[in-house]
């Protein structure tokens, strides 16, 4: 049956062919026993056309036509449409969204890291340390504060252990007996005199490279060269009338023009280059891995029909299923991707670390990959990836600085999955602070989040698409889903 319609000055002729077919079910699938015939249409390809009747109608034959032909102009329309809305909405989405990201490294440090000054030696260079480097405060570099070394029995090895305990950024010890050393190296014009043993500053690279590169270590430097200068000039006023101070000058000049040094001892150096892939960029690599899968099975889903076959509840329990046993494997080959590169995961567990590795890989994808996979039930393919631009961005922007230094808003990073990887991933490569527990827990949070929203957003969409079909069905033809 040919059937003529006129849209806005454009002709389409429009074919349509109607097949019947019949499909048997049991009484218990439709509540009936008898046999239903399901018609379906199947529509020609459209043909455009332009003129001011049927009769004078110009078809455009396949592969004939330029973009300006006049014969395309609906189609040019919808073209410009899609390509103009589409371009607006990324626009939109990246000065919305990218905003999070270029906000969190805007004004960092927005707030100050936590650092301790120890003064072992008690004597002139820990006083004039001690204040040098508390005058250096900042609300937006470092927070100094000076803790007695009583509180510290074991000396620098326990100062060292509490750092990597997270229990301050960095610590600015002054050794035990330095002025001392200082004023004998004086009086005997000693050649061997080493300033820099004087100060012992302890930083944990590993816990954030960013901070400690960008940060922690910058600003030490910085107090501690201003420090030594002023104090070498007061070394050389009060040394200039001495009659010493020849002999000073030919035997041991540097106890003159450096008599502080200092010395800097990560505890946890970052010293795998190939862990920046895994720690920062692998993990938006994961994300897109697991949008992948989400896509391919959507795609498998439609192809195959099941989208439509399936009961709610069975199609729940396939999604469910197929993404749990994609992703175990993939998180092991990416894990095996690591170990190619050299990647040592042995030193903090031994050989377990490669499983424990896995394992996390495993379920950040599941925290990842099932949001993902319910978001898609909702936004389908034509929204998800807008869904999936915020995912990684709300991610990424709490990975790059510590949380502590960015504003109180990036707070809710302590929660997201990046972060919680990335913090696991230190663990296990370089020996960190021990958060694994706590770490696996929020990943296996947003699981069991997603395992619940997935089965009620599907509800929701299958019983929207039930009504949508039952709405123009006959009464005895309306679906149910079993």
């Amino acid at each position: 049956m040919a059937e003529s319609k006129k849209l806005k000055g454009v002709d389409v002729d429009t074919r349509s062919v109607h097949s019947e077919y019949s499909t048997n079910q049991h009484a218990d699938d439709f509540g009936s026993d008898h046999t239903e015939s399901t018609r379906t249409t199947s529509l020609q390809p459209q043909r455009l056309s332009t003129g001011a009747s049927s009769s004078e109608h110009e078809h455009i034959a396949p592969f004939s036509a330029s973009f300006t032909d006049r014969n395309l102009a609906v189609a040019r329309m919808i073209y410009l449409r899609v390509l103009i809305g589409g371009t607006i909405a990324i626009t939109v989405a990246m000065f919305s969204i990218f905003s999070i990201y270029w906000g969190a490294l805007w004004k960092s440090p927005a707030h100050s890291l936590h650092g301790w000054i120890v003064d072992f030696d008690g004597s002139t260079i820990g006083n004039v340390v001690s204040q040098g480097v508390s005058a250096s405060s900042s609300p937006k570099g470092i927070t100094w504060e000076v803790v007695p070394p009583s509180a510290f029995p074991g000396g620098s090895s326990e100062i060292a252990a509490k750092l990597v305990d997270e229990k301050a950024w960095v610590a600015v010890v002054i050794n035990s007996g330095v002025t001392d050393a200082l004023n004998s190296a004086v009086r005997s014009a000693d050649a061997s005199y080493n300033g820099s043993t004087a100060v012992t500053v302890f930083g944990v690279e590993a816990r954030n490279e960013n901070a400690f590169r960008l940060i922690i270590r910058p600003t030490v430097q910085s107090v501690l060269e201003s420090v030594s200068e002023r104090f070498a000039q007061q070394q050389a006023q009060e040394l200039a009338s001495s009659l010493i101070v020849q002999a000073i000058l030919s035997n041991a000049p540097q106890i003159i023009t450096r008599p502080i040094g200092y010395t800097i001892t990560n505890i946890r150096p970052f010293d795998i280059p190939v862990a920046t892939a895994i720690t920062f960029v692998g993990l938006i690599y994961l994300t897109i891995l697991s949008f992948f899968i989400v896509m391919m099975g959507v795609s498998a889903r439609e192809m195959s029909g099941l989208e439509r076959h399936l009961t709610t509840g069975s199609l729940i329990r396939v999604r469910i299923a197929s993404t749990f046993i994609a992703y175990f494997f993939l998180s092991l080959f990416y894990s095996c991707l690591s170990v190619g590169f050299q990647v040592d995961f042995d030193r903090r567990f031994g050989r377990a670390g490669f499983v424990i590795f896995w394992m996390l890989s495993y379920v950040a994808m599941l925290a990842l990959g099932l949001a993902l996979e319910a978001m898609v039930t909702l936004l389908t393919a034509r929204g998800i990836p807008f869904f999936l631009l915020l995912w990684i961005i709300t991610n990424v922007s709490v990975c790059f600085f510590p949380i502590e230094i960015q504003p109180r808003i990036y707070h809710y990073g302590y929660g997201t999955p990046f972060y919680n990887v990335n913090r696991a991933i230190r663990t296990i490569l370089f020996s960190t602070k021990d958060n694994l527990g706590l770490n696996f827990g929020v990943l296996l949070a947003w699981v069991v989040i997603s395992c619940i929203t997935l089965p009620l957003f599907q509800w929701f969409m299958r019983r929207k698409h039930m009504s949508e079909i039952n709405r123009s069905s006959e009464p005895d033809e309306k679906v149910r889903d079993d």
